[in-house]
């Protein structure tokens, strides 16, 4: 067949738009991206609420963890099940969320997944035996889980990539302050109330971020195709989901291909390791920060709550962070390039600085909660705490979102976040028994060499990043090549059954996209 070079050139624009996630043409009015600032503005405040609530609900039974331990007389560790089983139900969302949001979209997922949680939260608060507690609490981390996940999608699909660092660190925000106000809260609520309450004040909060949903549009732009060809009868040229259309397709992207990454992929290996350690640290810090207070400084419940706006203020600072060094350094990125992307190991740049905030802060905190020292110095320790972690975690999962190709960034992100998660899960249940084995400023000082070793790593990224993803199997120039063989094994197909196709035109031009073409991020399928 003798190529057409017009028609292979019409082809690949045409392919070139699947490839990177988002299906909609940058002029297209309907595309979120193309959506008024207003319309844009409501739809992240409503992801942002949601994922407020399901965070502030992990963290605020943490203040009633007492009175838990009285009413069904269980040990600490045996109460803090409810903080630890419930990150684990949040910790397979990664998993099923892709899905659900490719099958029904954001906004079906969003305004399904609130209420339902909303029952077990309830059910939690009504429950008169701790198995009842647990169960619920589980079934309240598995079902409000989706909106942790989905925020980034939603972000994703209305903001362009040339903002990602930025608008990464405002959707941050939401978990990071959302798990700090819960202990604030639900300090004064348990205090006044009681442990029950704080399950109610959840459910509450959860209810008038439901209210400010119900209004929310659809932001997936697969879905906005799909309702589109339902609305006027013509069909819409999609290629597959990212994230599988086969059971044994979306088995492969989000629950083998993130395990086969921990073990082959140096940069989710290394990435996973960071943010799961950063992750179990700062979800103990719920259970240590009230025992040091109350025990060392003899502070009331309500005063272990307002401790914790050092933990929303070195969260807002990490964003303000995060967001100056992304303007600072993305435009200077993309002026030297030459074929209008930037390099992604420049998103690193939080992650490279905040390693050092978290290892400074854990002696810090370790070696000052003392009766001898001000209760101000922990404190602040926790501050400077919070602002690292966030802000490794800000650089690490910007870069993951544009280290590799659409399927291959699913994969890396569900690899990341669900073991940080299960992680997350675990250390809260022994921390006391370490604390009390080793003492606080041992406890912290092995967490502290810990986070010392591994402040190299997003240096040796940003110097051997380009290298290793180069080699990966799931990098964008063989996932490129395979897509194309892909397209030609299904031309030759149709070509032997007589049938005309233009497909099969590009299949000859493989060699030199799957060499050359570089793609930016602009959409994900979470």
């Amino acid at each position: 067949m003798e190529h057409n070079p017009k028609r292979v050139e019409e082809r690949v624009e045409h392919f070139r738009w699947p490839v990177v996630g988002h299906t909609m043409a940058p002029q297209d009015p309907a595309n979120p991206m193309n959506w008024p600032l207003l319309r844009k503005t409501y739809v992240c405040a409503v992801a942002w609420a949601f994922s407020f609530v399901v965070a502030f609900g992990a963290t605020a039974y943490t203040a009633g963890i007492s009175e838990v331990m009285m009413k069904f007389d269980v040990s600490m560790t045996v109460a803090i099940l409810g903080l630890s089983l419930y990150l684990l139900g949040i910790a397979f969302a990664p998993i099923t969320t892709p899905h659900l949001s490719e099958a029904f979209g954001r906004s079906t997922v969003y305004m399904i997944s609130i209420p339902v949680f909303s029952l077990f939260i309830l059910g939690a608060g009504l429950s008169q035996n701790f198995a009842g507690v647990a169960a619920c609490r589980f079934f309240a981390g598995f079902f409000g889980g989706p909106c942790l996940v989905l925020i980034e999608g939603t972000f994703a699909d209305v903001w362009h990539a040339n903002v990602t660092g930025t608008f990464y660190s405002v959707l941050a925000i939401s978990s990071y302050i959302g798990a700090a106000t819960g202990p604030l809260v639900g300090g004064f609520v348990f205090a006044a109330k009681g442990w029950r309450w704080t399950q109610w004040i959840t459910l509450m909060l959860a209810l008038a971020a439901f209210l400010l949903g119900i209004g929310m549009p659809e932001t997936y732009p697969r879905q906005i195709m799909r309702q589109r060809t339902k609305a006027t009868g013509i069909p819409q040229n999609m290629p597959s989901a990212p994230s599988g259309v086969s059971l044994r397709e979306q088995l492969q992207i989000t629950l083998f291909a993130p395990v086969g990454m921990l073990f082959a992929e140096p940069i989710v290996i290394g990435a996973t390791l960071y943010l799961g350690f950063n992750f179990a640290v700062i979800f103990s810090l719920f259970i240590v920060v009230p025992a040091v207070l109350t025990t060392t400084y003899n502070f009331s419940i309500q005063q272990v709550g307002l401790a914790f706006i050092a933990a929303i203020v070195g969260s807002i600072l990490s964003a303000l962070t995060s967001i100056i060094i992304d303007r600072l350094t993305y435009p200077k990125q993309l002026a030297k390039s030459k074929d209008g992307t930037a390099d992604v190991e420049y998103r690193l740049y939080p992650a490279m600085i905040g390693g050092f905030g978290i290892t400074i802060s854990l002696f810090w905190i370790g070696w000052t909660a003392s009766p001898t020292i001000n209760f101000a110095s922990p404190i602040l320790g926790t501050l400077l705490y919070v602002w690292g972690n966030q802000s490794v975690l800000i650089g690490l999962i910007t870069y993951l979102f544009e280290a590799y190709p659409p399927r291959g960034t699913l994969s890396a992100l569900t690899a990341a976040a669900s073991l940080r998660l299960s992680l997350a899960a675990i250390l809260p249940l022994v921390i006391i028994q370490m604390i009390t084995g080793l003492t606080g400023a041992w406890a912290f000082s092995l967490f502290g060499f810990l986070s010392a070793a591994m402040i190299p790593f997003p240096f040796l990224l940003f110097k051997y990043g380009p290298r290793l993803r180069a080699r990966s199997k799931h990098s964008q120039q063989k996932m490129m090549g395979k897509q194309v063989a892909e397209s030609a094994n299904a031309d030759l197909e149709k070509q032997s059954s007589g049938e005309e196709t233009e497909v099969g035109m590009m299949s000859a031009e493989g060699s030199r996209l799957g060499s050359t073409t570089k793609y930016p991020a602009v959409g994900r399928n979470e």
